[in-house]
């Protein structure tokens, strides 16, 4: 892949056009020499950085070429950068362009090292413009990744190294309960990686009959078996040049095991009936709900599979113990599928928002997402309430209380309590594990009533 910024020239000299070429020797450097071949550039490479040709021949009418063509490529890509490249007595048609939405213009004749300084201030801009939206994105969903909505540490963390693996080819393994969103990271570990381009295949191995997994993974030549009427590649093969995504990999037949292994350290694969070997290069990322190492030690999971599958494991928590998610995600479902049944816009009642934190959900987001979609659906009052997401009766944790001095007071007789055990009652230990003075823990013992 290749690392250049991509910068389009769009010059109709040809000596010229060589000129720029060679001044930005640093950059991924496309050219095109009119307005036709501009625009079909700007769509297939999508450059962040243009330096036009205000002086290019007009159109039969007599109109500008070069401040058609500006308009044209900001309709396409209003976000790019468009440099104005312009002779001395044209300075009037510049001003208009910038006016038009140019970024900037230059006079010819050029200087290089003043024209690569405007050009590498026009990438520097869009590359700020690109990360403020990101963070501006994060703000919103409370997830660097698209289609992730979090805020908790743990679930940021989670997102901080997908982005960190994403860029490389390494085999992650994703570790989580149903319902936690592993596919969705997966999808995030392909989209942020150089294979964004290419598919990504999803197969899910407890979803699919034993004896036609193996044809659906590898696929099959023809006559390979009764039905066999033409060559069928597999999963695998129709993922050249993307990402496999293994679903439930704990589920897969140890008669399968072998032969996917192999395929993991060979990069190659047999269709069923055939005879010979096709090389494959696909980035695998595999997910189960299930305890990979007990499967191992019970016989049900090959031990080298497991190692080949998990060079970088990423353990997904559950939704309960994502700290500050639950409303988040809550009020989320509930905006999102107000739209999409045309509902009006409702907020969730007290009672509601209580039980929802409060309940343990065993089937996590996919569970909270099905719930608010019926309640959304099913509900005539203003406000979901509790017994519109049926959560009335079914508490399932101790509620934490919102009371800001309750909460503190609590922390803090539970950290003098460590402490002291921690020294067996030792006071001044404990004090000075605490940062706080011997009459001061005295004071706070008095409080809490502890001994």
């Amino acid at each position: 892949m290749n690392a250049k910024k991509t910068l389009l020239i769009v010059e109709d000299d040809p000596g010229l056009q060589n000129q720029l070429r060679w001044c930005f020797d640093g950059f991924d450097v496309v050219t095109a020499g009119d307005r036709e071949n501009a625009l079909a550039q700007i769509r297939r490479h999508t450059p962040a950085v243009v330096t036009l040709d205000l002086g290019l021949p007009p159109d039969p009418g007599g109109a500008s070429e070069g401040l058609a063509t500006l308009k044209e490529i900001l309709a396409i890509a209003p976000a790019t950068k468009v440099i104005m490249v312009t002779g001395n007595d044209d300075r009037e048609n510049a001003v208009k362009a910038v006016g038009l939405g140019a970024y900037d213009f230059y006079q010819k004749p050029v200087d290089p090292e003043i024209l690569a300084l405007i050009v590498g201030r026009a990438f520097y801009l869009r590359e700020l413009e690109i990360e403020n939206c990101r963070l501006a994105a994060t703000q919103r969903n409370g997830s660097p990744l698209q289609g992730i909505i979090a805020s908790s540490a743990q679930m940021l963390k989670v997102c901080q190294t997908v982005e960190k693996v994403a860029p490389t080819d390494v085999t992650v393994l994703l570790l989580g309960e149903s319902g936690t969103g592993k596919e969705l990271l997966a999808r995030a570990l392909h989209e942020l990686s150089p294979r964004t381009a290419q598919k990504f295949v999803a197969i899910n191995c407890a979803a699919i009959p034993e004896a036609l997994l193996e044809s659906e993974l590898f696929g099959y030549e023809k006559g390979a078996f009764t039905g066999a009427t033409k060559q069928v590649r597999g999963k695998i093969e129709y993922a050249e040049g993307g990402t496999l995504f293994l679903d439930e990999i704990g589920d897969l037949p140890m008669a399968l095991q072998a032969k996917l292994l192999r395929f993991l350290q060979e990069r190659v694969i047999e269709r069923v009936g055939g005879r010979g070997e096709i090389a494959v290069d696909v980035r695998v990322i595999c997910a189960t709900h299930q305890d990979i190492p007990a499967l191992v030690k019970a016989g049900r999971f090959r031990e080298d599979l497991y190692y080949r599958i998990s060079e970088l494991t990423i353990h997904i928590p559950p939704l309960r113990e994502r700290d500050g998610d639950i409303p988040l995600l809550a009020r989320a479902f509930l905006d999102k599928f107000s739209e999409q049944h045309h509902k009006p816009p409702r907020g969730l009642s007290k009672e509601a928002m209580s039980a929802i934190e409060v309940y343990h959900w065993p089937g996590n987001i996919r569970e909270m997402e099905n719930r608010i979609k019926r309640a959304v659906i099913m509900s005539e009052g203003f406000q979901i309430t509790a017994e519109d997401l049926e959560l009335a009766l079914t508490p399932r944790r101790e509620e934490v209380p919102l009371n800001l001095r309750q909460v503190r007071d609590n922390a803090e007789r539970q950290a003098l309590e460590r402490a002291l055990r921690w020294f067996g009652g030792n006071v001044s230990q404990a004090a000075e594990m605490l940062g706080i003075s011997r009459p001061t823990l005295y004071d706070l013992m008095t409080k809490y009533g502890l001994k």
